[in-house]
């Protein structure tokens, strides 16, 4: 078969060794000679994954011990819901910068007050908005760092008079983030750090326990803290990939280092888009993700899209083809994608351009 080059959205590309060790795994865990997705989580075995994925999660974001890190089923946009009922009181504010924010705050509004502090849907998201004022009152102010679809993220960690929420779904453990800066950052595995099925919530302990409301024991961040993610069955599996997937990346010289490998393979894409006369980026530049690059075809040469979708899956590229709501095309960067894969994106747009010339 020949080479692919896989930029899908997600779930994403995972490394190599984490998947040959998940099937080795899956034959007999642990030298139990039981297979992993048959083991009881309530044995020496399992808890020693547990604790080594939780200190993995610690160690690589460097995350103080006002915080805990717990694993959930249910994918982040339940976490929209445990966001409200375990931090809402009075009012929060959203960062609408995408359909995945606006989502959570809609979901927040059915809980209590919550509003959109600044939005930048007037222009279909292509940017991040800048120079809004953050009220003292609120219980909150949540962002969604990264947006796959529109290919825009937050860059740096923002200064919060408030307590601040992240959603980190997309963008987790590729650049440094300073936890003490959060309450509560979460976000599905399946971009960065393993497969669809699990979710990651790095919370700061004294911060809940702070709302009027009964909250059902599954949706209380508490329960899950205490039980140390095991207050029911976990998705052992995806867990157990997660831990190797974040051992690859502690390998590699851990968050830091993958920063660096990130920056340039963006580069790399986002220089050819510049260059390239068949295409033009979608993103505001200032505000271009590292880890979803979105980009069309440059006017007057919107006839040759299919064209050009056909070219690139003939030379083995998977997963380009731009979200419905945006069209066009989309590369997805994650920690896992090989910059080889990136130039081989970017030799085949070159190609694509001298065939049209």
């Amino acid at each position: 078969m020949s080479k692919v080059h896989v930029f899908n959205a997600g779930p994403c590309v995972l490394p190599q060794v984490a998947i040959d060790n998940a099937i080795e795994a899956l034959k007999n865990f642990s030298g139990t000679g039981v297979s992993l997705i048959s083991i009881s989580h309530r044995t020496k075995e399992w808890d020693a994954v547990m604790d080594e994925c939780r200190a993995l999660w610690k160690e690589l974001l460097h995350i103080p011990d006002t915080h805990e890190v717990v694993f959930l089923g249910g994918g982040a946009s339940l976490q929209f819901l445990y966001v409200a009922m375990n931090f809402l009181e009075k009012k929060a504010a959203y960062l609408d910068t995408g359909v995945w924010a606006h989502k959570a705050l809609v979901e927040a509004q059915g809980i209590g007050e919550a509003y959109a502090l600044a939005c930048s849907k007037d222009k279909n998201y292509t940017y991040i908005p800048k120079g809004f004022d953050i009220p003292k009152d609120l219980d909150y102010l949540h962002i969604t760092t990264n947006n796959t679809i529109y290919g825009t993220e937050i860059h740096e960690d923002i200064d919060c008079p408030v307590p601040l929420i992240a959603d980190m779904s997309s963008d987790i453990m590729s650049r440094p983030v300073d936890v003490s800066k959060y309450d509560l950052i979460y976000g599905g595995a399946q971009k960065n750090v393993g497969p669809a099925g699990v979710i990651f919530a790095i919370i700061r302990k004294d911060a809940l326990g702070r709302v009027s409301r009964h909250i059902p024991t599954m949706l209380d961040y508490r329960t899950h803290i205490d039980k140390l993610s095991m207050f029911n069955t976990p998705p052992v599996f995806n867990i157990f990939v997660m831990k190797e997937t974040l051992k690859w990346l502690k390998g590699l010289g851990g968050v830091e280092a993958m920063y660096e490998m990130n920056k340039k393979k963006a580069a790399l894409l986002y220089d050819e888009i510049d260059r390239n006369s068949m295409f033009i980026g979608t993103a505001a530049k200032e505000d271009r993700s590292l880890m979803n690059v979105c980009f069309v075809m440059a006017p007057g040469k919107e006839d040759l899209q299919d064209e050009f979708m056909a070219f690139a899956k003939s030379r083995g590229m998977i997963g380009i083809k731009g979200h419905r709501s945006v069209g066009g095309f989309r590369a997805s960067l994650y920690n896992a994608c090989p910059i080889e894969d990136v130039e081989a994106l970017v030799e085949c747009m070159k190609e694509f351009e001298d065939l049209k010339k």
